[in-house]
């Protein structure tokens, strides 16, 4: 039986501190082992203030569903345990360098992308697929955040499964109606 092993990587994105990462994976006969996360490792590529993980998800999503675009108060480390993703990822970090830039991704087993606070994440499941939150943060209500409605024009984003806005089982009437980025900058006084 041969083992085929491929290494961790970590690449940067259009926004500042967003981090595309393939995860070290070793597949032989039987199957594939995943490192989702690696302290020594993972240490090298994420920012030192975050020392651990507080809160992990696992979310369940029909195929064409779309949930996001939110930016809460916290570090994440996103990736699917199952199926696969649409990943968007936009700045709304007001002082970002990178503030309104979009960052997609294709997201598989193995694929991972750490989010920094402030970056709004949002995805849409290209098959029934569960999706992993690693938070550096308990969730709250109230906390503080931003959310964007994944369909704003100005936002460019192709998703890749076409949706529609009345059906409530592909898009929350919340994310649907979530501020665009023009509002946000207007809110922010940044207009």
């Amino acid at each position: 039986m041969s083992t085929h092993i491929e290494p961790f990587e970590a690449m940067d994105s259009s926004i500042e501190g967003l981090k595309i990462i393939n995860v070290k994976s070793a597949t032989d006969d039987r199957g594939t082992v995943r490192e989702l996360f690696r302290s020594s490792i993972h240490s090298e590529v994420l920012p030192r203030t975050v020392t651990g993980w507080k809160q992990i998800n696992l979310t369940r999503t029909k195929k064409g569903a779309v949930r996001g675009l939110h930016g809460e108060a916290m570090n994440k480390l996103v990736t699917v345990a199952y199926g696969s993703v649409f990943g968007v990822y936009v700045d709304t970090r007001p002082g970002s360098k990178t503030f309104g830039a979009v960052q997609t991704v294709y997201i598989t087993p193995g694929v991972q992308v750490f989010v920094p606070q402030g970056v709004c994440n949002g995805f849409q499941a290209l098959e029934d697929s569960e999706y992993l939150y690693f938070f550096d943060n308990e969730w709250a209500p109230g906390m503080p955040g931003t959310a964007l409605c994944p369909l704003a024009p100005e936002l460019g984003i192709n998703w890749p499964i076409e949706i529609d806005t009345n059906d409530l089982n592909q898009i929350s009437e919340k994310d649907s109606k979530a501020p665009t980025l023009t509002e946000l900058r207007s809110k922010l006084g940044m207009d």
